[in-house]
């Protein structure tokens, strides 16, 4: 019986602990990507599982992706300045970096439907409050479903683009893709969350050496 009271008093006392405001951190996720195309969700089951690490303060966050299959990825969000800088090392590809703004254009937040859910869910001590989000964003049909908590304050590039109508840090998420003929299903779920310091280094935006622009292919010609 003393074991189970001190076990519940330690599981509240992680719950208590998890619930209180983060501003500055460190987040782990688990991704996981698959498709109803066959000969898609081969390619995506060759790559597996990937883990991600985001470093976030105040409105600057850093994403860190590495995978045996793809490469490493860095993606650096600056949600003050509305820009993102990513940069990317892939066996086919080499070492590229893009640059963009991440402000959502009027007629993509038009688009966007947002409802809340009737459910929450509990994940890592935080208590989630879910919503479904559809819409259209950069010509691409995107449907999603978020359980975000407002106890982590943290930019990401979902919520940069959906500014004041959706606040929060999602925990979880599920998104569909629906590019043309390919549809793909993204699930994102944070596996740890550390309250520490972040050096400002890490949001820095300058370009590596021996990093080339990544160049927006040109449409073919048509004689």
């Amino acid at each position: 019986m003393k074991k189970i009271i001190l076990l519940l008093a330690i599981s509240m006392s992680l719950n208590l602990v998890a619930q209180k405001e983060i501003k500055e951190g460190v987040i782990m996720n688990k991704v996981t990507m698959s498709s109803e195309n066959e000969q898609v969700n081969a390619s995506l089951a060759m790559i597996g599982d990937m883990n991600t690490t985001t470093y976030f303060k105040g409105n600057k966050s850093r994403t860190e992706m590495k995978s045996p299959m793809t490469g490493d990825n860095t993606t650096i969000i600056d949600n003050d300045a509305k820009k993102m800088f990513s940069l990317i090392s892939n066996p086919m590809l080499g070492n590229k970096y893009t640059q963009s703004d991440i402000k959502a254009s009027e007629d993509d937040l038009k688009n966007l439907i947002i409802t809340k859910k009737d459910d929450s869910k509990t994940i890592l001590g935080y208590v989630c409050k879910g919503y479904d989000i559809t819409g259209i964003t950069s010509g691409i049909e995107v449907k999603m479903t978020m359980y975000v908590t407002d106890k982590i304050i943290a930019t990401t590039q979902n919520n940069a683009i959906l500014g004041e109508k959706l606040k929060g840090y999602p925990m979880y998420l599920v998104m569909a893709v629906n590019q043309g003929t390919m549809i793909m299903q993204i699930t994102m779920e944070a596996t740890e969350v550390k309250d520490e310091k972040v050096a400002d280094s890490k949001f820095d935006m300058t370009i590596p050496e021996g990093y080339t622009k990544m160049e927006t292919p040109k449409p073919p010609k048509i004689d």
